[in-house]
């Protein structure tokens, strides 16, 4: 009976490792649709009907920004970390007649990988001891609990 039991325990896990996950975020297929936006005889109408609604509309220009993303799951080793396996974004940039003067296409080679600086940032008052005596005082009197006078 064991047996059994751990037989359809592996069964299981390998059944739904094999299924590939992706969660799809945004618009689909924009680089197809990207193609069929001319510059300077597209106008925002058009664009809504061959992409849809922009994701995002920038408040100083009058630029549209529209994102597709798809994350896949990886190999039943990574423990269920998602890979980004599409990011698209397409910048449509109108001119003060509606018209497309600018658009382009970026992809996932054009991302950034962002690396976190991990300095931590000493405080001064340790360094001058005048200082640091000043404003323990100052927060032992804040912190201590009011006295009523009889």
């Amino acid at each position: 009976m064991k047996h059994i039991s751990l037989f359809l325990i592996f069964l299981l896990t390998i059944n739904c490792s094999i299924n590939k996950v992706s969660n799809s975020h945004g618009f689909r297929f924009i680089e197809t649709k990207f193609d069929s936006i001319e510059i300077n005889k597209t106008n925002k109408n058009d664009a809504r009907k061959i992409i849809g609604p922009p994701s995002s509309i920038s408040n100083f220009e009058d630029i549209w920004i529209y994102i597709e993303r798809k994350k896949t799951s990886q190999s039943i080793y990574k423990l269920g970390k998602k890979k980004i396996s599409n990011n698209d974004i397409i910048i449509l940039k109108f001119n003060k007649m509606g018209l497309v003067s600018e658009k382009k296409l970026l992809n996932l080679n054009d991302m950034n990988d962002i690396k976190i600086a991990e300095k931590i940032t000493e405080k001064k008052y340790k360094e001058n001891q005048t200082m640091y005596n000043v404003l323990s005082t100052l927060r032992e009197k804040i912190n201590a609990p009011t006295r009523k006078k009889n």
